[in-house]
């Protein structure tokens, strides 16, 4: 039985009618359990990141200064969260989450954080609702306790993982995949090892070609012992960020064939949530669902293949 990670401190208090749909993460873990898709049992409250762990991806100047209180009104802005301790709990949480979420990945095969996927978060600001880069804090801790030498992230939010891909833009021993909205934010792109933009409006057939046409190269030319897939709802048709027009099918066929391959290959997977921003939110809530729905399904599968 595989392990998800959430807390209830991933939730925070936002301004009224602030565009984030902070409620999602308890709403979320509601309806896993309601639906019968995780069981309680399955569920582990995450530890902070400490400071330590935060720069091993993030200038140490940076994590101190955001931590404190510091920032500007421009950095603030930037990251489009107010600061608020709470807020800082939440972040640390989150990369807690991942990291934990990494560590029984290895265990256990496959594992899940209920929040994460701050992929706009640089190695020195934050950006797009992104305080800390989870994923890049995984990564590096991984390798530094000797746990995997080369990690894969398959980013299929719909934003381009910009973040991710400066922090390893220089190391060799992590491949940075991201399929994104060529004309949606960031609207300065980085520089992954292999970006697939796509034009406003794709939909199920156009992007499940499109991610046929790669994926297997991108396994093979990373050769990762971890996969982190950031399972990003944000291309659904509804989502009022999105641009594209993804299928709630669609986006089942898209998480199938990421998890397949990866149980295929016996390769430890950290599923972690990225964006979805769904007008009615019930539409995010729902496709977030989906991928635990096919994660069951594949896991399902995979055992039968063994027996």
């Amino acid at each position: 039985m595989f392990r998800v990670y959430t807390s209830d401190q991933y939730t925070v208090p936002l301004p009224e009618k602030h565009r984030f749909p902070m409620p999602k993460y308890r709403l979320l873990r509601e309806a896993l359990l309601g639906q019968n898709l995780i069981q309680r049992e399955q569920i582990y409250e995450p530890p902070a990141a400490t400071v330590a762990q935060l720069c091993l991806a993030h200038q140490e100047n940076y994590v101190m200064k955001v931590l404190a209180g510091q920032l500007n009104d421009q950095e603030i802005r930037r990251m489009g969260f107010p600061w608020s301790p709470q807020l800082m709990e939440r972040a640390k949480r989150s990369v807690g989450g991942t990291l934990a979420a990494a560590q029984s990945s290895l265990e256990d095969g496959i594992s899940g954080n209920l929040a994460g996927g701050t992929h706009h978060a640089h190695a020195d600001f934050g950006s797009g609702y992104c305080t800390f880069n989870d994923v890049a804090v995984a990564v590096r801790y991984l390798q530094q306790e000797k746990q995997i030498q080369r990690a894969l992230v398959i980013d299929l939010d719909v934003h381009q993982g910009d973040g991710t891909a400066t922090i390893f833009e220089h190391d060799p021993t992590v491949f940075t995949f991201s399929m994104h909205g060529e004309y949606n934010f960031p609207f300065r792109k980085a520089q992954s090892n292999l970006d697939i933009p796509l034009s406003n409006g794709v939909a199920d057939l156009v992007y499940l070609d499109r991610l046929d046409q790669f994926l297997p190269k991108v396994f093979e030319q990373a050769e990762p012992d971890i996969v982190f897939y950031l399972a990003g709802v944000d291309p659904l048709y509804s989502d009022r960020l999105g641009k594209l027009n993804l299928s709630f099918q669609g986006l089942k066929d898209r998480d199938r064939r990421v998890i397949s391959a990866c149980l295929l290959e016996k390769i430890p997977l950290v599923c972690v949530l990225s964006g979805g921003y769904a007008v009615p939110l019930e539409d995010t809530i729902q496709a977030h669902c989906n991928t635990y729905r096919i994660i069951n399904e594949c896991l399902a599968t995979d055992s039968q293949h063994q027996q």
